[in-house]
């Protein structure tokens, strides 16, 4: 469907993310790469998703894999050249997809030229371009803000004899996005990058890019009823992310993605409670165009009630703001893992991919959920993610989710690279292959595909309005309606069979189906199964 002014080519986009050092190694380091990005872009545009969304690939020592950037306008020799990414660019353009790339605004590497010159000294230019203060008198830290990654947000600085913050690891000094001077800078590597034709941004953990100027102490958290790994989760974190004035920011952001046309613009929203600055941070015409939360990310188990609840927020008119969903990504372990613990991975997989690519927003899939990939368990001796090796065994870490994308079976390391990878194969996923499923019409794959086809056809699914109807257990039955187009989504999410409401129509046209071996007929909805009908 062509863009309007209604719907630019965004609203409802489905965006496939791609993690680059797991994708496709082209030069044999076990590490993969932009040219290979670009060798399977083929596969990527054969699913009908209108764009990509590519994790960091700038220059970087690699602590955080990427999200510690030592220069915004530059390639990473692991990952290729700017060059490189110029002609991924226009291959993918010539596929008609879009191209979106991550943006890290609230730190950098303490590589990056910024912060070698800001630490020099307490009176050079880019003194105040990160985030420093003295101690207390005693000599700790200035405030008892904790980092995600564990331990204090501070780290002291013998050559300006002060702390500078971090939200995540030492080696990312937050940025002091509250001078006008670094907000220039950052405004100035997204040109860059818009002068050479991306069509918009993913602006990482953007509500940790602001602090208290104050330096209050953050309230305490009662740890009662939670699960505690590290001490940030004993905070409210009132104080050190997430300062009003990071609005301001956005809509100079929003001004100069505007001057560019249509580029899209989505912000992690990450915390307890993301629905008030998701709506701030889109606040219509003015700020970005969506945001997504960690509602499913992070969720243990998939109900019905978390269905309604979570999309029940997102009701009312665009103005509103625009959601953007997410079951698995690179932070998280993988929702098939997750959510379903039986003998029918493909079964529960396609159920997923089905109510991703149902809800009103943009879905964001993730590289192998297309084929159903499982989370791999990896062992301690092969730990790359800096989080998981300090909490191991205490936390799963974003490694498993992060490993290899399977593309053949029986070759070396299941396509991916000739090499050996930085983190290993999942045993199951040779057999899950792309290639292997490209041969079976009734793979997860190919459901994808089918389904994805039958959501760009409808205009309901991609803008319609939502309504709920009553069911009981796990059954979750939605109408998605715009204009003269209705489609009931039935999905029943439990392990047991499910009887439909009385009385309840689902429609006479069957648009696609899985799980329900007799066809879409009687009152008993199979577990684990989706029908999408017309009318």
């Amino acid at each position: 469907m062509p863009a309007t002014d209604d719907h630019p080519w965004w609203r409802s986009a489905v965006i496939y993310q791609i993690y680059p050092r797991s994708y496709q190694d082209t030069n044999g380091d076990g590490i993969g790469d932009l040219n290979g990005i670009t060798e399977r872009l083929d596969h990527i545009a054969s699913l009908g998703v209108a764009g990509i969304w590519i994790s960091p690939f700038f220059k970087s020592p690699m602590d955080d894999f990427g999200y510690d950037v030592a220069d915004y306008c530059d390639v990473d020799p692991i990952f290729g050249t700017l060059a490189d990414f110029d002609r991924l660019l226009e291959a993918a353009h010539a596929r008609g997809l879009k191209v979106i790339i991550d943006q890290v605004y609230a730190h950098t590497s303490d590589q990056h030229a910024w912060f070698a010159e800001s630490r020099a000294s307490r009176n050079n230019p880019k003194t105040d371009w990160y985030v420093w203060k003295d101690g207390k008198p005693d000599g700790t830290p200035p405030t008892n803000w904790q980092a995600v990654f564990g331990g204090p947000c501070w780290t002291w600085d013998a050559r300006r004899q002060q702390y500078y913050m971090h939200n995540f690891l030492p080696s990312q000094p937050q940025l002091n996005v509250h001078n006008p001077e670094v907000q220039q800078a950052l405004l100035d590597a997204a040109r860059f990058w818009l002068d050479r034709g991306v069509d918009g941004f993913r602006l990482d953990a953007i509500n940790f890019s602001m602090h208290d100027p104050e330096f209050r102490d953050n309230p305490p958290w009662e740890p009662a009823g939670r699960t505690i790994t590290r001490p940030f989760d004993l905070q409210h974190h009132t104080y050190n992310q997430s300062h009003p004035d990071i609005v301001t920011f956005l809509e100079k952001i929003r001004r100069l993605t505007d001057s560019y046309g249509a580029v899209f613009t989505v912000a992690e929203i990450g915390g307890p409670d993301p629905l008030p600055e998701m709506r701030a941070y889109t606040k219509e015409g003015v700020r970005l165009n969506s945001a997504y939360s960690f509602d499913f990310l992070y969720a243990p188990e998939l109900t019905a009630e978390r269905v309604r609840a979570s999309l029940g927020n997102w009701s009312g008119p665009g103005s509103e703001g625009w959601p953007s969903w997410a079951f698995s990504n690179h932070d998280a372990p993988r929702c098939v893992s997750r959510w379903y613990h039986g003998a029918d991975r493909p079964r529960f997989a396609k159920l997923t991919n089905a109510l991703l690519l149902s809800l009103r927003g943009n879905p964001i899939l993730y590289q192998g959920e297309e084929l159903g990939l499982t989370q791999v368990d990896v062992g301690f001796e092969d730990l790359q993610d800096p989080e998981a090796i300090a909490n191991w065994p205490l936390t799963l870490g974003r490694d498993g989710a992060r490993t290899p994308m399977a593309w053949s079976r029986g070759n070396t390391y299941a396509g991916f690279s000739e090499a050996k990878p930085w983190l290993p194969v999942g045993d199951d996923h040779e057999a899950a292959s792309a290639a292997e499923q490209e041969r079976d019409p009734d793979s997860v794959l190919n459901f994808t595909r089918d389904f994805l086809r039958v959501r760009e056809a409808s205009p309901a699914l991609r803008w319609g309005e939502v309504q709920f109807v009553d069911a009981a257990k796990e059954l979750l039955i939605m109408r998605r309606t715009h204009g003269e187009d209705a489609v009931t989504c039935v999905f029943n999410l439990g392990a047991e069979a499910a009887e439909l409401p009385a009385g309840l129509n689902l429609g006479s046209e069957v648009l696609i189906a899985s799980g329900w071996d007799s066809g879409v007929s009687g009152q008993t909805v199979p577990p684990y199964s989706v029908a999408l009908l017309r009318g």
